[in-house]
């Protein structure tokens, strides 16, 4: 069965990964979901990835992060622009989640960057999620 919305999905299957307290998932592997996993890595909120080639488009196991109580790393993921209501902005209309300490990612001219970085860069874009 085909995605319609692979950012969704991934949102999804992250979600409900760490609401049964799993350690891993598998998500389908894309361009998009690469980048996206790589900014959650380097923003602390996922342990660490691993691309895994298939006949198809491969997958990305992704290892989650808890902390000592066993509390997940993240607490909240926010699809915002989706395929029937797509959200854009300016450079200077770029949101900031929950003050700066969440994250916002954007699909920019430069590649898929953090709220931050696109500040930096001076691009705006598609606004894809919030993750806190």
């Amino acid at each position: 069965m085909p995605i319609h919305d692979p950012v969704a999905d991934y949102l999804t299957r992250i979600r409900n990964a760490l609401q049964v307290k799993h350690s891993q998932v598998s998500i389908r592997g894309s361009r998009l979901t690469l980048e996206m996993t790589q900014i959650l890595v380097n923003e602390g909120f996922i342990e660490g990835s691993e691309f895994v080639e298939d006949s198809k488009q491969g997958e990305i196991r992704i290892k989650l992060k808890y902390d000592a109580k066993g509390n997940a790393a993240i607490s909240g993921l926010r699809r915002i622009s989706r395929p029937g209501l797509r959200k854009y902005v300016g450079k200077s209309e770029i949101p900031r989640v929950l003050g700066g300490l969440g994250i916002a990612i954007l699909s920019t001219p430069k590649g898929v960057l953090v709220d931050k970085d696109a500040r930096r860069a001076g691009v705006g874009g598609e606004v894809l999620c919030y993750v806190w």
